[in-house]
């Protein structure tokens, strides 16, 4: 079990499970409590009456119009992209090019050969499923625009999108025997229609050489390195923060119950210890974010391939910026470190000494608002579907490191404990027995009396 991966495997399937767990009851939940919370961009929507009737008659104008005519588009072209996706695999496989590169590779494209006739029936299913969408958005457009005729516009333009994007994945001749017209208002709303073709991807024109990784060596860095130095920074600042007093025990249970109280623990301990990484990073004058240890740093050039950099490291750069930009002094650095960890509760935050503000009230705005983007950007992290499991284990440890604390403190003084409790019930059990011994006494004397 232990050489052939079989364990690792069971273990790695439960932690995927436990990662889409906290996904769907934790991160989802949390980002629709923020659009639940939130106002309208543009304040009340408000509901145009008139225009509803119209719209609906372009929508399924829509529907008629482009669902048959893309259909039928997609079928013609179909046999065309059989072909030529067969030429391309078969000019492959004589060269030994693309996927017939590599000798074991060579049967999967094989494979893709035999297959392709059904990529090519899914590629016109997917148009024909797309024309429905493309149809029935008529009325959308119709709608925004309160125009009938722009609606209509928009059916034609659909078609000629449609017709000039399929000529550009299949390398046909660009243009499309549809006129294109404006169906916007606004231009801006609308791609320039005066483009001859859908500008194609870089990916199409230019593809990757295999020797760039070779030629180019770039330092490895694990692809989650950032988080994980941020919840060793999160254990080792929590536990002096519970023995300052700054965190109580219940607020740690709060933020394991996934009660609201718990947010200093659950946003603020983190935005907190991301606050003192992008600090440092700011005063070594780093060009990325630098760890911890003083030596790793992650910048554009090294980061990892991972979806985590793509979100969040150009934000986390901007900020550090920001940071730097301020030139805090060490008590405004101190000031803004409480004030990032306790701002997302307003009753700690009024009851707490964070320090002395500063006496501008600019300053003072400025720090705020940075506290409250870090508080954001953290928040926005804690949606990330790793970000769970590897705060809760850190909470963990912090329970487990205060009560092995707790315990050694206590087996300390254990021995005087028993030697005072020892002398106490040695000091009661000797008045009860001298009690007792007077209340027999007592006892013995009014039998006396009673008897004369």
């Amino acid at each position: 079990m232990a050489t052939d991966g079989v364990w690792d495997t069971i273990k790695w399937s439960l932690t995927f499970v436990r990662d889409l767990m906290d996904v769907c009851l934790y991160s989802y939940f949390s980002m629709t409590d923020d659009l639940r919370k939130q106002d309208p961009p543009g304040g009340r929507i408000e509901i145009r009456v008139v225009c509803v009737p119209i719209a609906l008659v372009v929508g399924l104008l829509g529907f008629a119009v482009d669902f048959p005519v893309i259909t039928v588009i997609a079928v013609l072209k179909g046999p065309y992209m059989l072909l030529k996706g067969w030429h391309r695999l078969f000019h492959d496989c004589i060269g030994r090019e693309g996927p017939f590169l590599e000798s074991i590779c060579v049967p999967f494209a094989g494979l893709a050969i035999l297959l392709w006739p059904f990529a090519v029936a899914g590629a016109v299913l997917a148009s024909m499923l797309a024309g429905i969408f493309l149809g029935f958005y008529a009325a959308v457009v119709a709608y925004q625009e309160s125009s009938f005729y722009l609606g209509i516009c928009y059916i034609v333009a659909t078609l000629s999108i449609y017709d000039e994007y399929s000529n550009d994945i299949l390398d046909m001749p660009e243009g499309s025997c549809f006129p294109r017209p404006r169906y916007r208002k606004n231009a801006g709303l609308q791609s320039g229609s005066t483009t001859p073709s859908v500008s194609r991807p870089v990916s199409f024109k230019n593809p990757p050489s295999r020797s760039s990784s070779f030629t180019n060596p770039m330092i490895e860095l694990k692809p989650l390195v950032l988080l994980d130095s941020l919840f060793q920074e999160c254990r080792r600042q929590g536990e002096f923060m519970v023995l300052d007093g700054v965190i109580t025990v219940k607020e740690i249970d709060d933020a394991k119950s996934g009660k609201a109280s718990g947010r200093v623990i659950s946003i603020g301990l983190p935005a907190y210890c991301l606050f003192q990484t992008l600090l440092r990073s700011a005063k070594a004058n780093s060009t990325g974010i630098l760890l911890e240890d003083n030596v790793t740093e992650i910048n554009t050039a090294n980061r990892p391939k991972d979806g985590f950099y793509d979100w969040f490291l150009n934000p986390l750069l901007v900020m550090k910026d920001q940071i730097k930009a301020q030139n805090l002094t060490d008590s405004e650095a101190e000031y803004l470190g409480k004030l990032v960890m306790l701002s997302g509760d307003a009753e700690k935050l009024k009851n707490s000494n964070i320090g002395p503000p500063p006496e501008s009230e600019l300053r003072r705005a400025e720090l705020d608002a940075l506290a409250r983007r870090l508080q954001g950007i953290t928040k926005s992290i804690s949606r990330y579907p790793t970000y769970r499991r590897r705060f809760e284990n850190s909470i963990k440890a912090i329970s487990e490191e205060l009560d092995r604390r707790d315990t050694n403190r206590r087996g300390s003084v254990s021995g005087s404990g028993s030697e005072s409790t020892f002398g106490r019930r040695f000091s009661n059990q000797r008045s009860f027995k001298t009690k007792t011994s007077n209340q027999e006494d007592d006892q013995e004397v009014e039998r006396d009396i009673d008897v004369v």
